[in-house]
């Protein structure tokens, strides 16, 4: 009698679907709100600046280093980083104070002179720098009284840096001013009973949670400033190796039509932008993380 083989043990395995179904179902898993967020931070975001990268590579290594590099654009980074870093540091000072008092001083008008910080915000560049330029001109309301001091602002580099501070002050108040509301006044009524000074209060127990904070402040203003565009070219006199600016040297490419030198220079201030986008972000961490001590 003949013995009949055992069935066999193997089970049919279905062969591996491709890669790209395999991505589409995880996709499918993924909620509406991811997919309409990522696909507009795509259009939006990570496309214009994947572009930018791809249009500068197009030049051969040596020929970027040579356009990033030249006199004149070196020229420009001085005049559009110093002066944006003064101009920042300059209103984390009196931004911080303009905070104090909007905060913990009740005095007539104030909605109105609050509502005034966020002016910046709202005027179009364009007529910001017209106004500044004729405020501060040799005949204005200010430049009249600068003038016999010797002191010029419009067209020179003194008037970008007003324009600067013009444009980037919003951002240290309206970040200094949430962290000052939430101050307990019992902490410094309690420094106050132990003998310390108004001054050592401040010093000792309100500006060390404040200081990530107006930092924060400070590097936002900062990156406005970089990138300001419509109020400097107006006050200005766009003289290169004296008050030109990387964002007006670049609108004198594309006028000019030297794409990839225009393109060059934006890649550099792109890249100098992301550096400083994860300073700001290393900065609110530090802040967060001294909030939960």
């Amino acid at each position: 009698m003949a013995v009949s083989s055992p069935p066999s043990s193997r089970q049919f395995i279905p062969p591996e679907p491709p890669v790209w179904k395999k991505f589409l179902n995880n996709l499918s898993r993924i909620p509406w709100t991811w997919r309409i967020t990522v696909g507009y931070l795509t259009v939006m975001l990570f496309v214009p600046i994947a572009a930018m990268f791809l249009k500068a590579g197009t030049e051969p290594p040596a020929k970027f280093w040579q356009i990033a590099t030249s006199p004149i654009a070196l020229a420009t980074y001085d005049v559009t980083f110093t002066t944006s870093i003064i101009a920042s540091l300059f209103n984390g000072v009196f931004g911080t104070l303009i905070a104090w008092v909007l905060v913990r001083y009740k005095f007539p008008l104030k909605r109105i002179i609050e509502a005034s910080v966020d002016l910046p915000f709202a005027l179009p560049s364009a007529v910001a720098g017209l106004t500044l330029a004729t405020v501060y001109s040799d005949n204005g309301w200010l430049g009249s009284l600068l003038a016999p001091l010797g002191i010029k602002v419009s067209f020179t580099r003194l008037g970008v840096a007003v324009a600067m501070t013009y444009i980037s002050l919003p951002f240290v108040v309206r970040t200094v001013q949430p962290v000052l509301q939430e101050m307990e006044r019992e902490i410094e009524e309690a420094a106050w009973s132990l003998g310390a000074s108004q001054w050592q209060t401040f010093w000792k127990v309100i500006f060390p949670p404040l200081f990530p904070t107006i930092l924060t402040g400070i590097a936002l203003g900062f990156s406005r400033a970089v990138g300001e565009y419509g109020s400097t070219v107006i006050i200005a006199s766009n003289t290169p190796f004296k008050d030109l600016i990387a964002p007006v040297l670049i609108f004198q490419r594309l006028e000019q039509y030297d794409y990839s030198g225009a393109t060059v220079i934006g890649t550099v201030l792109l890249l100098i932008s992301l550096v400083l986008l994860i300073g700001i972000n290393l900065l609110q961490a530090w802040a967060r993380r001294y909030d939960t001590k």
